[in-house]
């Protein structure tokens, strides 16, 4: 599936205030789920649904994402003379990964402003847009369902899934007509509202893929409320010129935005090491059982 034409935007500009002091002097972005930074896993997604080209718009400080991806030749000596090749051949790897672009979004002005940063090197295709806070795991690519369901329905595609009642007010949440099994066109989306006034319970989660018809809207969306340009306005905009769809992706979602989420996606991913994992579960059940 991997390809070099098709371009995800990966946006890494936060400032990672949730996850203080951990973040005060390392991008959020580079905290290991595991044993690999959370801006690896989402790369390895891109890459494996076919997006060979990666966007990460960055912020001040954020140079260990771009060393991450970068060949370290005094590591690779270090391990070649050494004899430890398994190590060499998976940093290697993370430098050949994809091919990676730069961008700075020069202020914090939300979700939608960062994507807009991308914006001439996007150029006039469709692309795609994955946020590292939101980790899935899935035996095909979460971005891969959603570039299926385009490419059937054409138009943008946002990922969403069903949440309880108690969290809708903390997301974005969608009102559609199901067209297909797991796949709905978009009427509204309202952005965190109380429970009273959801339309669904069918949350927006961190995967779209979006029509170069997005930056248009972007540019028009008004600041809101603590001066940001939210992505869900410019996106409920789009939706009345062209359609837009829902994907419930197949897959677990984990929120690695939130400490006890980032805690679950470490744990799940240490799991599924055959070396680790038994150790892991022992360390658990010795725990549980206190």
């Amino acid at each position: 599936m991997k390809g070099h034409s098709r371009k995800v935007v990966i946006p890494a500009a936060g400032l990672g205030t949730r996850f203080l002091p951990a973040t005060k002097a390392q991008p959020k972005e580079m905290l290991p789920i595991f044993d690999r930074p959370a801006i690896q896993i989402v790369v390895e997604e891109a890459v494996k649904a076919g997006f060979g080209s990666v966007v990460l718009v960055t912020g001040r400080n954020k140079q260990a994402i771009e060393n991450h991806f970068d060949r370290s030749l005094e590591l690779e000596h270090h391990l070649a003379r050494t004899g430890q090749h398994h190590l060499l051949r998976q940093v290697r790897e993370i430098s050949e990964l994809a091919d990676l672009v730069y961008t700075r979004q020069k202020e914090p002005l939300g979700l939608g402003h960062a994507i807009l940063c991308a914006k001439s090197i996007v150029g006039n295709e469709v692309f795609a847009v994955i946020l590292a806070d939101d980790i899935i795991d899935s035996r095909e690519p979460a971005i891969h369902q959603l570039w299926e369901v385009h490419k059937k329905y054409g138009g943008s595609v946002v990922a969403v899934m069903e949440v309880p009642r108690s969290r809708v007010s903390s997301y974005g949440i969608i009102s559609g007509e199901k067209v297909a099994p797991g796949v709905l066109r978009v009427r509204d989306m309202v952005e965190k509202p109380a429970v009273s006034r959801a339309p669904s319970r069918l949350a927006i989660i961190g995967r779209y893929i979006l029509t170069p018809a997005i930056f248009d809207c972007l540019e028009k969306t008004k600041r809101g409320a603590r001066g940001e340009i939210q992505l869900t306005d410019a996106i409920r905009e789009l939706a009345r010129q062209e359609p837009v769809h829902a994907c419930l992706f197949k897959g677990t979602r984990y929120d690695a935005g939130d400490k006890a989420g980032y805690v679950d996606a470490s744990i799940a991913w240490a799991l599924k090491d055959p070396q680790v994992g038994p150790k892991v579960r022992a360390i658990l059940r010795r725990r549980a059982g206190r």
